[in-house]
């Protein structure tokens, strides 16, 4: 998961926060990146359905909490399932085309043996 923290006065980015989420009960540590995001590995973000998340802002003296629901549609890598849907598309498609070939070269095969001679 990728954060992004932006003020809202001007939209610059904060950088110099100590940002930590609560995924599913349990308290994360985030990874300052160099453009300003914060990055969040956890298996918790995998698993599939509603999750409540809380991002606990710190800076300085000054601390914020702000809730949401984060819906995870599926488990697995992005792109896994519709990588397999399109690979059996494009089976199905030859399929298609090779059985509709064999079908015209019969239809064709047979109209040469029934022409008189």
């Amino acid at each position: 998961m990728t954060v992004r923290l932006s003020r809202l006065i001007d939209n610059a980015p904060v950088a110099d926060v100590v940002l930590s989420v609560v995924l599913r009960g349990v308290s994360h540590a985030t990874t300052a990146q160099a453009d300003g995001s914060y990055t969040l590995e956890s298996k918790d973000l995998a698993l599939p359905g509603a999750a409540v998340v809380e991002f606990q802002v710190a800076q300085g003296a000054t601390r914020q909490n702000l809730k949401a629901t984060l819906q995870i549609s599926g488990g697995g890598q992005p792109g896994e399932t519709s990588n397999a849907r399109q690979l059996w598309w494009w089976a199905l498609n030859f399929a298609v085309c090779i059985g509709f070939l064999m079908l015209l070269s019969r239809r064709r095969k047979t109209a040469q043996d029934k022409e008189p001679l």
